[in-house]
């Protein structure tokens, strides 16, 4: 077998390139992100702005506006609104979310179900990818591009705010701030990666490489690393996946995240489950 044209096959088609570049550049940001999500206990809220940016997509499809407009709106609406509840009742966190993305999760399922001949359901809910127009791609490389910048630029404030927020506040960071622009940029990331695996999945790549890579290490900036090779590796296998086996691009993508995931809970150097059992049994 020639493996540099197995290698190249692919990418004789100008849409699986397309698809290429979209999913690695909304692979790489979220998994970025994901590293504060996991540090942050926020991995809930990831899920619920995923699902709360539903009405939005939809809405947006149907006047024949932006998706990513609609997306952003309803994803930074969702997280005030969270904020607000939270603030003005005694409600948990965990119970606030819960409320307000299912509730905004279910309007846009009324919103899809009373338009089903003007809106794909299926695109909105697991992506499409591999229908990416040129429009459509700038879009993802630029949103990309802006909410990966402003991550690195604010990393150390936002490392510490993760870390330790008394002394975040306590050295004259506004925590109330770096917690919005945390929020907004995880609502950037999400229309970012709505293109490539869509609602049901973008959650997966916003939890799934910060989990690996914390299983991996515990130094923050080798975490942050790990992280952004492990979703750029799994985003190309997801890729060659889908083509040769003709399966799902977007679920292939999270199916190599996920192995990856279980490879490290089995094997880490340090945690792995299988690695635990073969040291205790060697001092036994």
């Amino acid at each position: 077998m020639d493996v540099l044209a197995w290698l190249t096959e692919p990418f004789h088609y100008g849409f699986l390139t397309r698809a290429l570049i979209v999913t690695l550049a909304a692979a790489l940001v979220s998994a970025v992100l994901s590293c504060w999500l996991i540090l942050m206990g926020w991995s809930l809220m990831g899920d619920a702005v995923s699902h709360a940016v539903l009405p939005g997509v939809a809405l947006a499809y149907i006047v024949g506006a932006p998706f990513s407009l609609g997306a952003f709106v309803f994803g930074a609406g969702a997280v005030s609104l969270i904020g607000l509840v939270r603030s003005t009742t005694r409600l948990k966190s965990d119970t606030v979310i819960g409320v307000v993305f299912t509730s905004l999760f279910a309007v846009g399922l009324i919103i899809v179900s009373a338009t089903p001949s003007q809106v794909d359901l299926g695109h909105i809910l697991f992506g499409n990818v591999l229908g990416v127009n040129d429009a459509e791609l700038w879009q993802v490389i630029i949103l990309g591009a802006l909410t990966l910048a402003a991550l690195l630029f604010k990393r150390r404030d936002l490392t510490l705010y993760a870390f330790d927020q008394v002394h975040a506040h306590a050295i004259g960071l506004s925590t109330r701030l770096l917690s919005a622009l945390l929020l907004g940029l995880l609502a950037l990331t999400v229309v970012v990666g709505l293109q490539a695996v869509g609602i049901i999945l973008v959650v997966a790549m916003l939890i799934t490489p910060g989990a690996t890579a914390f299983l991996l290490t515990r130094k923050f900036t080798t975490m942050l690393i790990i992280a952004a090779g492990l979703a750029v590796g799994s985003s190309v296998a997801g890729i060659y996946a889908s083509y040769y086996f003709d399966v799902s691009t977007g679920a292939s993508v999270v199916v190599a995240q996920s192995v990856l995931f279980f490879c490290a809970y089995l094997f880490a150097p340090r945690t792995g489950v299988l690695t635990n059992i073969r040291r205790a049994t060697a001092t036994q």
